[in-house]
């Protein structure tokens, strides 16, 4: 048994195939989904969701949103999307610096919430390309 996983943002499908398993970075933490997981919705934070299809693990760099698991369906529906592969790793650690300096930088409390979107956004595209912070 497996799941039906589509991930779509506003622009396209990032992702529609079958997969063994989902972790998803839910607000309240990362969130596994297992087939025959009982029906839920929950919100996304941004960050990274690993879907697991033949043993091997592709991240996607999700932008926040929503998910919702019924019927061995995991139906992500997420502001932005970029499946890690897509990413190039040395650019995503380029932003991911200059968004450190960003809010080092930041002197308003406006400028200091824009920054720090801006650092997860850049983590969540480096964490999939498979770099580090």
């Amino acid at each position: 048994m497996s799941l039906v996983v589509r991930v779509i943002s506003p622009d396209q499908t990032v992702w529609d195939n079958a997969a063994e398993e989902v972790i998803l970075p839910s607000t309240t933490g990362q969130l596994g989904i297992l087939p025959g997981h009982a029906p839920l919705l929950t919100a996304l934070d941004t960050g990274v969701m690993r879907v697991r299809v033949n043993k091997d693990w592709l991240p996607i760099a999700l932008m926040g949103g929503f998910a919702e698991v019924e019927d061995n369906e995991v139906t992500v529906l997420v502001n932005g999307a970029e499946r890690g592969d897509a990413i190039d790793r040395a650019t995503a650690q380029s932003e991911y610096s200059n968004a450190e300096q960003g809010i080092s930088q930041a002197e308003s409390p406006q400028a200091k919430i824009k920054a720090a979107q801006s650092l997860k956004r850049a983590r969540a595209r480096l964490l999939a390309a498979g770099g580090s912070v």
